[in-house]
């Protein structure tokens, strides 16, 4: 048996990862008590479906991005907690099913437990939805504050990706510890060069990302 054909069948079972395009890394090799639950590669998201591109649950990111996120982690250690990946790079596959979801105005058989309150056709206009992301960029991410060793999330005031003011970051109808557990998780992020989205407490972006006008579409594998 050839090298070239070995190495195919150890591809198709999944024993050799996918090679990245340059200056993307795995999470998880630069960052290894990272804790990842990706969302769009599951059910539990405002689709109620597995995402277009997902392919298996792997967090991605530019090399600045990972590097810059590492210190994240080192630095709250002190308190016990980590970061929890629920999404990082996104394809413009799966961008492109969000749209077309959107679009779909009789499915909407999540609404209740992420837009409630929002008209499914507003959600480009109120910028929920849009037909590019950053995350397509490679150098932003979904996260939030985990108990490092029960992975018991902190509580943020609204869940992940619930479309609505509670997720703005200038609700101030919060309790005491909720608006200290964002304050903790946006000054920490901040302070290691990250900017946040006013209307997702989970949501930030390198700053200087490395691939500001570029957005990708190799799959999350």
């Amino acid at each position: 048996m050839n090298i070239k054909f070995t190495f195919l069948l150890l591809f198709c079972f999944g024993i050799v990862s996918a090679q990245l395009p340059k200056g993307f890394v795995y999470v998880e090799d630069v960052i290894p008590t990272i804790k990842v639950e990706l969302r769009y590669f599951s059910n539990n998201n405002f689709l109620g479906k597995p995402v277009d591109g997902y392919k298996k649950e792997v967090a991605i990111l530019t090399i600045q991005a990972a590097e810059a996120l590492k210190h994240v982690q080192d630095e709250l250690k002190q308190y016990n907690l980590s970061i929890m990946i629920y999404d990082s790079y996104r394809p413009q596959t799966a961008v492109n099913h969000f749209v077309r979801w959107a679009r779909d105005l009789n499915d909407t058989i999540n609404k209740n437990a992420f837009y409630p309150k929002v008209k499914k056709q507003h959600l480009f206009q109120e910028g929920y939805i849009s037909s590019q992301s950053g995350h397509s960029r490679g150098s932003t991410m979904d996260i939030t504050l985990v108990d490092i060793n029960t992975c018991e999330p902190l509580d943020m005031g609204s869940p992940y990706d619930f479309f609505g003011p509670e997720s703005w970051i200038a609700n101030n109808d919060l309790t005491v510890q909720q608006r200290a557990n964002r304050m903790l998780l946006q000054t920490i992020m901040m302070k290691h060069g990250f900017r946040f989205y006013t209307k997702e407490w989970w949501h930030f972006t390198l700053r200087n990302e490395p691939f500001p006008d570029t957005y990708f579409d190799f799959p999350v594998n």
